[in-house]
């Protein structure tokens, strides 16, 4: 059964690229990223790379980058803005976090953002399996030496970080204490031109009660946090 995220993803890529567009005004996520890893001459892999976010954080300071997603759909939007940005040293192809087209030992840094989360939903029974062999490609593309390092969700509309579901919580708590994984918190709040604009995206993504949370307390700031996990293979 294809879920919200599922539909959103295959057919609705504009609407995520405007949500996410307004996401971390105050730019912690590429501050983070240079402080676990130096970027700059890099080459990179990067995992659900969706509409291109982290991917055209990363371009004006890597050696290379090549940015693979499920959905061509939502490719689509990273490759227009990829072209835009007059970056030539980028591929983009889709294909599945689980299994990706890319050489083994061809990479110094392979990174995924708001992507694995979404394997505890679709495959409540074996997520783990499903994320181990994401996790194991992120892995392989590595020479030695090389940095993973992973995004996801602490919260929205959160002060403080806390996962927001359980399956979330389990996840998290898996890749630190059987994977090696070490996790900082960072906030990414989102800033909206209008509190009308911040309605309407958050509704469109998040669904009702946050949309009906944000009218109430008037956020046009909308708070977010942020997990960064990150370790080195040797």
């Amino acid at each position: 059964m294809t879920d919200h995220f599922q539909t959103i993803y295959a057919h609705h890529a504009d609407q995520y690229e405007a949500l996410i567009a307004r996401e971390d005004y105050e730019g912690n996520i590429l501050k983070t990223l240079s402080q676990i890893r130096r970027l700059d001459g890099l080459d990179v892999v990067e995992f659900g790379a969706g509409t291109g976010r982290l991917t055209l954080l990363l371009a004006p300071l890597v050696k290379s980058i090549r940015a693979y997603d499920g959905s061509q759909h939502m490719l689509d939007v990273a490759i227009a803005k990829l072209k835009g940005s007059g970056f030539t040293h980028w591929q983009a192809e889709a294909a599945d976090n689980r299994s990706l087209p890319a050489a083994d030992h061809s990479a110094d840094l392979s990174i995924q953002g708001w992507s694995f989360g979404h394997y505890c939903s679709w495959y409540p029974e074996s997520w783990r399996d499903e994320i181990g062999k994401a996790l194991a490609e992120m892995e392989r593309v590595l020479r030695p030496g090389g940095t993973i390092i992973m995004l996801e969700t602490l919260g929205t509309g959160r002060e403080t970080p806390q996962p927001p579901t359980q399956g979330l919580a389990d996840y998290y708590a898996w890749i630190e204490s059987e994977h090696g994984f070490t996790r900082q918190a960072i906030r990414t709040d989102y800033q909206f031109e209008s509190l009308a604009e911040a309605e309407k995206l958050t509704r469109f993504f998040f669904g009702a009660e946050l949309a009906d949370e944000v009218v109430r307390r008037n956020w046009v700031i909308l708070p977010e946090c942020t997990g960064v996990w990150s370790k080195v293979v040797l």
